[in-house]
């Protein structure tokens, strides 16, 4: 199924509200000299990858409920990838999960994602659970396990994700460890972080020169007494024992409770070191929620030291944004609907906070008006200007909205029927 132009068009219906809502928030914004112009081009080419794996339905531990229509095959999720891009024009990058997504026909992979406008982003690896095949077991661990003879088995494994992922056209290799304890006594921390470093600088060894290893960080689950790379820290001494294309990546829900995120953020981008990002929600842990669904302040707080990262960090590259949530009582794309939202919704915001202003009341130690600057920047509506961000490309004034009137997920259990399910979790 792929939406074209003409109904999205159609879907749009009439603009007049649009145009009322629009000129008076410009006017607003020309008041204090902003360039609307240049903030509405910003947010068009503001894209986010969508992981292969989210275009089903989530699960927990407990179980799994699919979702009717689901892509069985790779083909098909990059043609949901692109509903959401036709419909929002900020979804045009998707980030593969080998081996749950090994491509059969790469010609056909790359017509399809070529004909819907899709990149391929930043491809992961899997070492956490074992796979039909496998000759040796991660269940005590992988890239740290005390066998040296597993330790070379997964180390492979990323050499294989990234073979695939040249083939595709992506330039960056996402490594998530599961590795950790769950009781005392049972590792030892020291060997256990040596045996990881050594394992990621194989990795990194073995990539290519213009490639990038992206080290992520959780510091609990599925183990919980410890988790090797449990903080941004480690990863982050990690990525410098490997060298100049590795970096950290950020995982919304990967921290500790009432963790400043912001700050993290921050300190990574000074030191060039941020490499990727994962956007979702939590309200207790790595929950996986909608972005924004939960903690919208606190996202855009992150994304204000985001936006100032990428004007005042040359140092750090370009970014390899992505979704990382789980849709266990939604329909996938809907949820991912909401998500693209409030990414774009958070950094628009982000963009309006009058950096020169905030510089200046931080050196009078103005804290009341740094506040005030802030939130001035929060509390702006700024929708218009994402919906006019998504009509400059061709996209819909309300992506939901024109998602239901079109009959989409309908359109998709026709195609596909009721009982497909979709690879990975």
């Amino acid at each position: 199924m792929q939406l074209d132009k003409d109904s999205i068009l159609a879907a749009n219906g009439s603009l007049h509200n649009h145009e009322a809502d629009f000129n008076h928030l410009a006017e607003k914004l020309s008041r204090s000299h902003t360039d609307v112009e240049a903030l509405v081009k910003k947010i068009a080419d503001f894209q986010v990858a969508v992981p292969s794996w989210a275009l089903g339905a989530g699960g927990t531990r407990f179980g799994r409920f699919s979702f009717h229509g689901e892509p069985a095959t790779l083909e098909q999720k990059i043609a949901d990838v692109g509903i959401l891009h036709a419909l929002t024009q900020t979804a045009g990058a998707v980030s593969l999960h080998i081996p749950w997504d090994v491509p059969t026909d790469y010609a056909a992979v790359k017509q399809i994602a070529d004909q819907n406008g899709i990149v391929f982003d930043a491809i992961n690896s899997n070492t956490f659970q074992d796979q039909p095949g496998a000759k040796l077991s991660y269940k005590h661990g992988s890239l740290a396990n005390t066998d040296e003879a597993i330790r070379a088995q997964a180390v492979e494994h990323n050499h294989e994700v990234v073979r695939i992922g040249e083939k595709l056209g992506s330039k960056s290799l996402t490594v998530w460890l599961a590795d950790g304890t769950s009781f005392p006594g049972q590792r030892s921390f020291q060997k256990a972080l040596a045996q990881t470093e050594k394992s990621c600088k194989e990795i990194y060894a073995g990539m290519p020169d213009d490639w990038s290893l992206l080290i992520e960080y959780k510091p609990y689950e599925p183990n919980f007494y410890s988790t090797v790379i449990m903080d941004w820290g480690t990863s982050f001494m990690l990525a410098n024992a490997c060298g100049e294309r590795a970096y950290t990546l950020v995982d919304l829900g990967h921290h500790l409770p009432n963790s400043n995120i912001e700050q993290v953020v921050a300190t990574l981008m000074a030191k060039g070191k941020l490499g990727g990002f994962h956007f979702n929600d939590s309200k207790y842990g790595d929950d996986d929620l909608t972005v924004g669904s939960i903690k919208p302040y606190a996202l855009f707080l992150i994304f204000n030291e985001l936006v100032y990262g990428m004007e005042h960090n040359p140092q750090n590259p370009d970014l390899a944004w992505m979704i990382d949530a789980s849709h266990n009582v939604k329909d996938p794309l809907e949820d991912l609907i909401q998500s693209l939202e409030a990414i774009q919704e958070a950094y628009a915001k982000a963009l309006l906070v009058d950096q020169k202003a905030l510089a200046a009341a931080q050196l009078n130690h103005d804290v009341v008006q740094c506040q005030e600057i802030l939130q001035g920047a929060y509390r702006t509506d700024v929708r218009p200007l994402l919906e006019r961000a998504r009509l400059s490309r061709g996209g819909a004034l309300d992506p939901l909205g024109a998602y239901r009137t079109l009959r989409v997920r309908e359109g998709l259990i026709g195609e596909r029927g009721k009982h497909t399910v979709a690879t990975g979790l």
